[in-house]
Protein backbone atom coordinates (compact mmCIF):
# COMPACT_ATOMS: atom_id res chain seq x y z
CA UNK A 1 0.00 0.00 0.00
CA UNK A 2 1.27 3.44 -1.01
CA UNK A 3 2.59 5.58 1.64
CA UNK A 4 0.47 8.83 1.82
CA UNK A 5 3.21 11.66 2.82
CA UNK A 6 1.73 14.05 5.84
CA UNK A 7 1.73 17.48 4.51
CA UNK A 8 4.20 20.15 6.41
CA UNK A 9 2.46 22.92 8.32
CA UNK A 10 3.35 25.55 5.30
CA UNK A 11 2.05 23.13 3.09
CA UNK A 12 -1.47 22.67 4.82
CA UNK A 13 -1.57 26.49 4.74
CA UNK A 14 -1.16 26.60 1.77
CA UNK A 15 -3.70 24.52 0.68
CA UNK A 16 -6.73 26.37 2.07
CA UNK A 17 -8.57 27.94 -0.50
CA UNK A 18 -9.54 31.40 -0.28
CA UNK A 19 -12.54 32.35 0.96
CA UNK A 20 -12.95 28.64 2.48
CA UNK A 21 -12.28 27.38 6.04
CA UNK A 22 -8.89 26.18 7.05
CA UNK A 23 -7.76 22.48 6.66
CA UNK A 24 -8.71 20.00 9.17
CA UNK A 25 -5.20 18.97 10.30
CA UNK A 26 -4.60 22.55 11.35
CA UNK A 27 -7.02 21.70 13.94
CA UNK A 28 -5.97 18.78 15.13
CA UNK A 29 -2.33 18.00 14.84
CA UNK A 30 -0.10 17.97 17.90
CA UNK A 31 2.58 19.86 15.72
CA UNK A 32 0.82 22.43 14.40
CA UNK A 33 -0.75 23.07 18.19
CA UNK A 34 3.28 23.60 19.36
CA UNK A 35 4.22 26.08 16.45
CA UNK A 36 0.89 27.90 17.25
CA UNK A 37 1.88 28.05 20.83
CA UNK A 38 4.95 29.35 20.14
CA UNK A 39 4.31 32.03 17.77
CA UNK A 40 0.89 33.65 18.69
CA UNK A 41 1.19 32.96 22.37
CA UNK A 42 4.76 33.27 23.36
CA UNK A 43 5.91 35.77 20.73
CA UNK A 44 2.64 37.86 20.34
CA UNK A 45 1.32 40.15 23.13
CA UNK A 46 -2.11 38.74 24.91
CA UNK A 47 -4.39 39.34 27.33
CA UNK A 48 -4.07 37.33 30.52
CA UNK A 49 -5.57 38.64 33.32
CA UNK A 50 -7.75 42.05 34.47
CA UNK A 51 -6.13 44.48 36.84
CA UNK A 52 -8.97 42.75 39.75
CA UNK A 53 -7.19 39.80 39.64
CA UNK A 54 -4.66 41.63 41.84
CA UNK A 55 -6.59 44.80 43.48
CA UNK A 56 -4.26 44.87 46.43
CA UNK A 57 -0.15 45.36 46.93
CA UNK A 58 0.77 41.63 47.53
CA UNK A 59 -1.72 39.95 45.51
CA UNK A 60 -0.37 37.09 42.83
CA UNK A 61 -2.38 35.80 40.05
CA UNK A 62 -0.55 33.07 37.72
CA UNK A 63 -1.68 31.83 35.26
CA UNK A 64 -0.39 29.16 32.51
CA UNK A 65 0.64 29.18 29.07
CA UNK A 66 1.45 25.84 27.37
CA UNK A 67 4.77 25.09 29.25
CA UNK A 68 5.52 28.80 30.24
CA UNK A 69 4.25 29.91 33.74
CA UNK A 70 4.07 33.60 34.63
CA UNK A 71 3.02 35.93 37.83
CA UNK A 72 1.28 38.92 37.78
CA UNK A 73 1.82 40.64 40.62
CA UNK A 74 0.86 43.98 42.57
CA UNK A 75 3.96 45.59 44.14
CA UNK A 76 3.94 47.82 47.23
CA UNK A 77 3.95 50.96 45.02
CA UNK A 78 0.85 49.74 43.36
CA UNK A 79 2.42 48.78 40.25
CA UNK A 80 1.23 46.01 38.17
CA UNK A 81 4.15 43.29 37.31
CA UNK A 82 5.16 40.10 35.60
CA UNK A 83 7.70 37.81 36.53
CA UNK A 84 8.31 34.34 34.52
CA UNK A 85 7.45 31.92 37.61
CA UNK A 86 10.68 30.45 38.12
CA UNK A 87 13.13 30.51 41.04
CA UNK A 88 16.73 31.60 40.03
CA UNK A 89 17.90 29.03 41.98
CA UNK A 90 16.99 25.67 40.19
CA UNK A 91 13.58 26.49 38.18
CA UNK A 92 11.36 25.35 40.79
CA UNK A 93 7.74 26.80 40.84
CA UNK A 94 7.49 29.69 43.03
CA UNK A 95 3.58 29.01 42.43
CA UNK A 96 2.81 25.64 42.63
CA UNK A 97 -0.40 26.17 40.60
CA UNK A 98 -2.08 28.27 38.62
CA UNK A 99 -4.57 31.02 40.77
CA UNK A 100 -4.33 33.46 43.18
CA UNK A 101 -2.69 34.18 46.31
CA UNK A 102 -2.01 37.30 48.83
CA UNK A 103 1.66 37.47 50.02
CA UNK A 104 4.00 39.42 51.63
CA UNK A 105 7.31 38.54 49.21
CA UNK A 106 7.52 35.47 47.27
CA UNK A 107 9.13 32.45 48.62
CA UNK A 108 10.27 29.64 46.99
CA UNK A 109 8.97 26.10 48.35
CA UNK A 110 11.46 24.57 47.28
CA UNK A 111 14.76 25.87 49.15
CA UNK A 112 13.31 29.15 50.44
CA UNK A 113 14.61 31.82 48.40
CA UNK A 114 13.03 34.77 48.73
CA UNK A 115 11.51 37.06 46.32
CA UNK A 116 10.37 41.16 47.34
CA UNK A 117 7.76 42.03 45.00
CA UNK A 118 9.89 44.48 42.49
CA UNK A 119 11.39 40.87 41.76
CA UNK A 120 14.47 41.50 43.61
CA UNK A 121 16.59 38.42 45.26
CA UNK A 122 16.42 39.20 49.08
CA UNK A 123 17.31 36.16 51.36
CA UNK A 124 19.33 32.87 50.20
CA UNK A 125 21.10 30.90 52.77
CA UNK A 126 24.23 28.79 52.60
CA UNK A 127 25.20 30.68 49.04
CA UNK A 128 28.53 31.90 50.36
CA UNK A 129 30.30 35.51 50.53
CA UNK A 130 30.67 35.35 46.87
CA UNK A 131 26.97 35.20 44.95
CA UNK A 132 25.55 38.22 44.02
CA UNK A 133 22.33 38.49 44.56
CA UNK A 134 21.60 41.30 42.12
CA UNK A 135 22.22 38.54 39.37
CA UNK A 136 19.37 36.50 40.60
CA UNK A 137 16.39 38.70 40.27
CA UNK A 138 13.08 37.46 38.55
CA UNK A 139 13.01 37.40 35.08
CA UNK A 140 10.91 40.37 33.91
CA UNK A 141 7.74 39.60 31.35
CA UNK A 142 6.69 42.48 29.05
CA UNK A 143 3.92 43.53 30.88
CA UNK A 144 1.21 46.52 29.40
CA UNK A 145 -2.24 47.68 31.42
CA UNK A 146 -4.80 49.12 28.85
CA UNK A 147 -8.44 49.87 30.67
CA UNK A 148 -8.32 46.96 33.67
CA UNK A 149 -6.85 45.04 30.72
CA UNK A 150 -3.45 43.32 31.14
CA UNK A 151 -1.35 42.25 28.33
CA UNK A 152 2.11 40.54 28.42
CA UNK A 153 4.54 39.31 25.95
CA UNK A 154 6.90 36.07 26.77
CA UNK A 155 9.56 37.04 24.25
CA UNK A 156 12.57 38.79 24.44
CA UNK A 157 11.73 41.73 22.34
CA UNK A 158 7.90 42.50 21.80
CA UNK A 159 6.05 43.44 19.01
CA UNK A 160 5.91 47.59 19.32
CA UNK A 161 2.92 47.75 17.21
CA UNK A 162 0.92 47.02 20.46
CA UNK A 163 1.05 50.86 21.14
CA UNK A 164 -1.47 51.17 18.19
CA UNK A 165 -4.26 49.17 20.65
CA UNK A 166 -3.53 51.41 23.81
CA UNK A 167 -3.64 54.68 21.33
CA UNK A 168 -7.26 53.08 19.98
CA UNK A 169 -8.34 51.95 23.16
CA UNK A 170 -7.56 54.09 26.58
CA UNK A 171 -9.38 56.68 25.42
CA UNK A 172 -12.13 54.32 24.71
CA UNK A 173 -12.04 52.78 28.06
CA UNK A 174 -11.57 56.35 30.12
CA UNK A 175 -15.13 56.77 30.64
CA UNK A 176 -15.74 53.59 32.47
CA UNK A 177 -12.73 54.15 34.65
CA UNK A 178 -11.85 50.09 34.73
CA UNK A 179 -9.31 50.15 37.23
CA UNK A 180 -11.87 50.72 39.72
CA UNK A 181 -13.77 47.73 39.29
CA UNK A 182 -13.89 44.41 41.04
CA UNK A 183 -14.67 40.64 39.70
CA UNK A 184 -18.09 40.00 40.47
CA UNK A 185 -18.13 36.53 39.28
CA UNK A 186 -15.77 34.31 37.26
CA UNK A 187 -15.98 31.15 34.86
CA UNK A 188 -13.50 28.92 33.21
CA UNK A 189 -14.35 26.03 30.89
CA UNK A 190 -12.60 23.75 28.95
CA UNK A 191 -13.88 23.49 25.36
CA UNK A 192 -13.17 20.67 23.40
CA UNK A 193 -11.90 22.70 20.19
CA UNK A 194 -9.09 23.71 18.98
CA UNK A 195 -8.17 27.46 19.76
CA UNK A 196 -8.73 28.55 16.34
CA UNK A 197 -12.04 27.17 16.35
CA UNK A 198 -12.93 29.18 19.41
CA UNK A 199 -11.91 31.99 17.79
CA UNK A 200 -13.48 31.83 14.69
CA UNK A 201 -17.06 31.47 17.07
CA UNK A 202 -16.30 34.75 18.40
CA UNK A 203 -15.71 36.19 15.42
CA UNK A 204 -18.64 35.84 13.47
CA UNK A 205 -22.37 36.11 14.44
CA UNK A 206 -24.17 33.84 11.43
CA UNK A 207 -25.10 31.56 14.16
CA UNK A 208 -26.43 33.63 16.83
CA UNK A 209 -29.96 34.10 15.94
CA UNK A 210 -30.37 30.27 15.86
CA UNK A 211 -28.14 28.99 18.99
CA UNK A 212 -27.67 32.55 21.59
CA UNK A 213 -31.29 33.33 22.38
CA UNK A 214 -30.21 34.86 25.91
CA UNK A 215 -27.42 36.98 23.98
CA UNK A 216 -29.88 37.87 21.06
CA UNK A 217 -31.79 39.63 23.39
CA UNK A 218 -30.04 42.60 22.89
CA UNK A 219 -28.88 42.63 19.66
CA UNK A 220 -31.15 44.38 16.87
CA UNK A 221 -32.34 42.25 14.02
CA UNK A 222 -29.54 43.26 11.25
CA UNK A 223 -26.06 42.65 13.55
CA UNK A 224 -25.88 39.10 12.27
CA UNK A 225 -25.21 40.15 8.39
CA UNK A 226 -27.60 41.18 5.68
CA UNK A 227 -27.57 39.85 2.43
CA UNK A 228 -29.36 41.78 -0.18
CA UNK A 229 -29.84 39.45 -2.67
CA UNK A 230 -33.38 38.14 -3.61
CA UNK A 231 -34.30 40.60 -0.71
CA UNK A 232 -38.14 42.45 -1.26
CA UNK A 233 -38.11 46.32 -1.19
CA UNK A 234 -39.33 46.49 2.64
CA UNK A 235 -36.57 44.56 3.37
CA UNK A 236 -34.24 46.22 1.62
CA UNK A 237 -35.80 49.69 3.10
CA UNK A 238 -35.46 48.11 7.25
CA UNK A 239 -32.37 47.36 6.38
CA UNK A 240 -32.06 51.05 5.86
CA UNK A 241 -33.38 51.90 8.54
CA UNK A 242 -31.13 50.17 10.69
CA UNK A 243 -28.26 51.67 8.85
CA UNK A 244 -29.33 55.05 9.53
CA UNK A 245 -30.27 53.98 13.06
CA UNK A 246 -27.07 53.30 14.32
CA UNK A 247 -25.83 56.16 12.81
CA UNK A 248 -28.20 58.30 14.39
CA UNK A 249 -27.15 56.99 17.95
CA UNK A 250 -23.18 56.71 17.19
CA UNK A 251 -23.40 60.58 15.99
CA UNK A 252 -24.79 61.49 19.29
CA UNK A 253 -22.49 59.65 21.26
CA UNK A 254 -19.66 61.57 19.04
CA UNK A 255 -20.69 64.46 20.13
CA UNK A 256 -20.84 63.68 24.22
CA UNK A 257 -17.35 62.82 23.51
CA UNK A 258 -17.74 59.15 23.55
CA UNK A 259 -15.49 57.21 20.67
CA UNK A 260 -17.42 55.10 17.99
CA UNK A 261 -15.91 54.91 14.83
CA UNK A 262 -14.35 51.30 13.93
CA UNK A 263 -11.15 50.73 14.54
CA UNK A 264 -9.24 47.46 13.07
CA UNK A 265 -5.82 46.34 12.76
CA UNK A 266 -6.17 42.99 11.48
CA UNK A 267 -4.66 42.70 8.47
CA UNK A 268 -1.93 40.52 6.99
CA UNK A 269 1.17 43.30 8.23
CA UNK A 270 0.31 43.69 11.43
CA UNK A 271 1.66 41.27 14.55
CA UNK A 272 -0.95 42.56 17.45
CA UNK A 273 -4.42 42.22 16.33
CA UNK A 274 -7.48 43.72 17.26
CA UNK A 275 -10.61 45.28 16.27
CA UNK A 276 -12.66 47.74 18.27
CA UNK A 277 -16.17 49.55 17.94
CA UNK A 278 -19.35 50.89 19.86
CA UNK A 279 -21.83 48.47 19.39
CA UNK A 280 -25.67 49.49 19.06
CA UNK A 281 -28.12 47.96 22.04
CA UNK A 282 -31.39 46.67 21.62
CA UNK A 283 -34.45 47.60 23.69
CA UNK A 284 -34.02 49.50 26.63
CA UNK A 285 -30.09 49.73 25.00
CA UNK A 286 -28.76 49.87 27.94
CA UNK A 287 -26.76 46.59 28.60
CA UNK A 288 -25.97 43.08 27.47
CA UNK A 289 -29.11 41.54 30.14
CA UNK A 290 -32.14 39.64 28.84
CA UNK A 291 -34.18 42.66 29.48
CA UNK A 292 -31.60 44.78 27.98
CA UNK A 293 -31.41 47.57 30.97
CA UNK A 294 -28.53 47.77 33.74
CA UNK A 295 -27.87 44.90 35.71
CA UNK A 296 -26.16 47.13 38.22
CA UNK A 297 -27.32 50.27 39.58
CA UNK A 298 -24.25 51.56 40.34
CA UNK A 299 -22.61 52.52 36.85
CA UNK A 300 -18.80 51.75 36.35
CA UNK A 301 -16.71 55.51 36.65
CA UNK A 302 -18.55 58.63 37.38
CA UNK A 303 -21.44 57.94 34.40
CA UNK A 304 -24.17 59.26 34.37
CA UNK A 305 -25.95 57.79 31.03
CA UNK A 306 -26.95 54.25 31.41
CA UNK A 307 -27.64 53.77 27.32
CA UNK A 308 -23.96 53.81 25.67
CA UNK A 309 -24.39 50.66 23.97
CA UNK A 310 -21.42 47.84 24.32
CA UNK A 311 -17.46 48.91 23.59
CA UNK A 312 -16.50 45.84 21.84
CA UNK A 313 -13.18 44.77 21.69
CA UNK A 314 -11.45 41.45 19.83
CA UNK A 315 -7.74 40.45 19.76
CA UNK A 316 -6.46 37.17 18.43
CA UNK A 317 -7.17 35.04 21.77
CA UNK A 318 -9.99 37.45 23.78
CA UNK A 319 -13.37 39.27 23.57
CA UNK A 320 -14.63 42.27 25.84
CA UNK A 321 -17.60 43.59 26.06
CA UNK A 322 -18.01 46.75 27.86
CA UNK A 323 -21.11 48.27 28.74
CA UNK A 324 -22.23 51.17 31.22
CA UNK A 325 -22.72 49.07 34.24
CA UNK A 326 -20.39 46.37 33.99
CA UNK A 327 -17.73 44.47 31.77
CA UNK A 328 -17.26 41.21 30.01
CA UNK A 329 -13.95 39.98 29.62
CA UNK A 330 -13.10 36.40 27.94
CA UNK A 331 -9.40 34.69 27.28
CA UNK A 332 -8.71 31.62 24.96
CA UNK A 333 -5.80 29.98 26.10
CA UNK A 334 -5.16 26.74 24.75
CA UNK A 335 -4.12 23.89 26.75
CA UNK A 336 -3.80 20.90 23.71
CA UNK A 337 -4.93 20.58 20.37
CA UNK A 338 -8.91 19.84 20.73
CA UNK A 339 -8.48 21.74 24.72
CA UNK A 340 -8.93 25.19 25.27
CA UNK A 341 -9.34 26.75 28.48
CA UNK A 342 -11.84 29.57 28.34
CA UNK A 343 -12.09 31.90 31.14
CA UNK A 344 -14.42 34.91 31.82
CA UNK A 345 -14.91 37.71 33.99
CA UNK A 346 -17.38 40.09 34.61
CA UNK A 347 -16.63 43.46 36.00
CA UNK A 348 -18.81 45.85 38.21
CA UNK A 349 -17.53 49.16 40.02
CA UNK A 350 -15.63 48.83 42.92
CA UNK A 351 -18.09 49.87 45.18
CA UNK A 352 -21.45 48.04 44.02
CA UNK A 353 -22.66 46.02 46.32
CA UNK A 354 -24.38 42.72 45.44
CA UNK A 355 -28.12 42.38 46.09
CA UNK A 356 -27.98 45.94 46.76
CA UNK A 357 -27.15 47.53 43.25
CA UNK A 358 -26.77 44.04 40.97
CA UNK A 359 -28.62 40.32 41.22
CA UNK A 360 -25.35 37.80 40.49
CA UNK A 361 -28.09 35.97 38.09
CA UNK A 362 -29.02 39.15 35.88
CA UNK A 363 -25.31 40.44 35.86
CA UNK A 364 -24.52 37.19 34.56
CA UNK A 365 -27.19 34.71 33.03
CA UNK A 366 -26.33 36.11 28.97
CA UNK A 367 -22.74 35.48 28.87
CA UNK A 368 -22.75 32.30 30.78
CA UNK A 369 -25.72 31.07 28.48
CA UNK A 370 -23.53 31.69 25.49
CA UNK A 371 -20.39 30.20 26.79
CA UNK A 372 -21.82 27.23 27.51
CA UNK A 373 -23.42 27.36 24.03
CA UNK A 374 -20.21 28.27 22.28
CA UNK A 375 -18.37 25.22 24.19
CA UNK A 376 -20.97 23.06 22.50
CA UNK A 377 -20.72 24.79 18.65
CA UNK A 378 -17.06 24.57 19.52
CA UNK A 379 -16.54 20.90 20.66
CA UNK A 380 -19.19 19.87 17.64
CA UNK A 381 -16.92 21.61 15.09
CA UNK A 382 -13.87 20.89 16.21
CA UNK A 383 -14.97 16.92 15.89
CA UNK A 384 -16.40 17.57 12.18
CA UNK A 385 -12.97 18.72 11.03
CA UNK A 386 -11.36 15.83 12.32
CA UNK A 387 -13.43 13.45 9.93
CA UNK A 388 -11.78 12.22 7.16
CA UNK A 389 -14.41 13.27 4.93
CA UNK A 390 -14.13 17.00 5.55
CA UNK A 391 -13.38 19.52 3.12
CA UNK A 392 -13.53 23.16 4.18
CA UNK A 393 -16.66 25.00 2.72
CA UNK A 394 -16.98 28.88 2.06
CA UNK A 395 -17.65 31.58 4.05
CA UNK A 396 -20.35 34.06 4.05
CA UNK A 397 -19.28 37.09 2.69
CA UNK A 398 -21.80 38.89 4.57
CA UNK A 399 -21.92 37.38 7.83
CA UNK A 400 -17.96 35.68 8.14
CA UNK A 401 -15.92 38.47 6.29
CA UNK A 402 -13.77 38.34 9.43
CA UNK A 403 -13.11 34.81 9.47
CA UNK A 404 -11.23 35.07 6.04
CA UNK A 405 -9.55 37.79 7.36
CA UNK A 406 -8.16 35.67 10.66
CA UNK A 407 -7.24 33.33 8.21
CA UNK A 408 -5.21 35.55 5.90
CA UNK A 409 -3.71 36.77 9.32
CA UNK A 410 -2.71 33.67 10.85
CA UNK A 411 -0.89 32.42 7.70
CA UNK A 412 1.14 35.77 7.24
CA UNK A 413 2.34 35.53 11.25
CA UNK A 414 3.43 31.90 10.88
CA UNK A 415 5.28 32.89 7.62
CA UNK A 416 6.61 35.99 9.34
CA UNK A 417 8.34 33.33 11.78
CA UNK A 418 9.55 31.22 9.27
CA UNK A 419 6.66 28.48 9.14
Amino acid sequence: MPVIPIKTHRELLDSRQPGCGMPGELFGRQDVFETDMDVFFHKLWILVAVTADVPEPGDVYAIDIGKASILIVRDDDENVRAYRNICRHRGSRLMKNAGKASVGMLVCPYHQWTYDLDGSLRHTSHMGKEFDANCRSLIPVHIKVVGAHIFVCLADEAPEDFSKLETAMTPRFAPHDMQRTKIAYEMEIIENGNWKLVMENNRECYHCGATHPELTQSFLAHDFGFCPDGQSEAALHDYEQYLAHNATRKEEWEKDGYLCELFESLDESVETNFRSQRLVIAGAGESQTMDTKVASTKLLGNLQRRDLGDVHMWGHHSWTHVMSDHAVVATAIPIAPDKTRVRTVWLVHEDAIEGVDYDLQTLTEVWVATTQQDAELVGNTHSGTQDPGYVPGPFSQYTEGELEQFARWYDARLKAHGV
